[in-house]
């Protein structure tokens, strides 16, 4: 985990599925990186939120 880092919830659609995951990166931009490298181009991003703290 690096200074600044913040969690994150994609949505995304996996061959028709559609799945939410929370990620902890310092941007969303970093957030849809870390979902394509898991996941590759078969990962459909549809949204990046960040998620609140309640």
């Amino acid at each position: 985990m690096r200074c600044g880092s913040k969690c994150f919830v994609v949505e995304m659609e996996i061959r028709g599925e559609m799945r939410r995951e929370a990620v902890t990166a310092r941007t969303s931009v970093d957030a849809r990186k870390t979902i394509r490298i898991e996941y590759g181009t078969e990962a459909q991003i549809l949204s990046v939120r960040e998620k609140n703290k309640k």
